[in-house]
């Protein structure tokens, strides 16, 4: 697998070695010694998420103050526009924001470390995306900054509003967020 840093250097792209030919495409989604040796990250997913959405709709920004989840991306079907907001206080990097877009076309992973906001807009008419999970789903500590936050002015690439849940449409601004420190 090939590895991308980003802007903020936790949050990776992963790009698998896929083998195709005229039968199709084979890939390994996920293999932990090659993560691990590959990263340097030693992530112990407990939990798998899949989510199925349609298009313009923006799942987000979502992050647990405790129980904090490190994540592991992938669109199975379709294409997302997927983001990642650095909340840790102490960090270097705090308030900024990257983005990448994850397809069943380019395969590739985001891993977003815990510590981070995250969330995705749908680009294309449907799209699935699984996710592994460091930590469980913890509803009491779900937490959730507004999509469309000035101070973190995130180019979402929309071309209409969203379409939104209503926790995500009364999500907390940036400012009065509570964050990691």
């Amino acid at each position: 697998m090939n590895i991308i840093t980003t802007e903020i250097p936790e949050v990776l792209i992963i790009e698998p070695k896929v083998f195709q030919d005229d039968r199709g495409f084979f890939f390994e989604a996920f293999n932990f010694k090659k993560f691990t040796e590959q990263t340097g990250i030693f992530a112990n997913f407990v939990q798998d998420n899949h989510s199925a959405s349609k298009q313009n709709v923006l799942r987000g920004l979502h992050y647990q103050i405790q129980q904090p989840q490190g994540k592991l991306i992938r669109a199975i079907v379709g294409t997302i526009f997927d983001v990642a907001v650095d909340i840790r206080k102490s960090s270097p990097t705090f308030g900024q924001w990257v983005g990448c877009e994850l397809s069943d076309l380019n395969r590739r992973q985001l891993w977003i470390p815990p510590g981070f906001a995250h969330g995705f807009v749908v680009r294309s008419e449907t799209a699935e995306v699984l996710y592994k999970t460091t930590d469980y789903y913890a509803p009491k500590y779900e937490r959730c900054i507004i999509w469309n936050d000035s101070d973190l002015a995130i180019d979402w690439h929309l071309t209409s509003l969203p379409i939104l849940s209503p926790k995500d449409a009364v999500g907390q601004s940036f400012k009065t967020s509570e964050i990691f420190l």
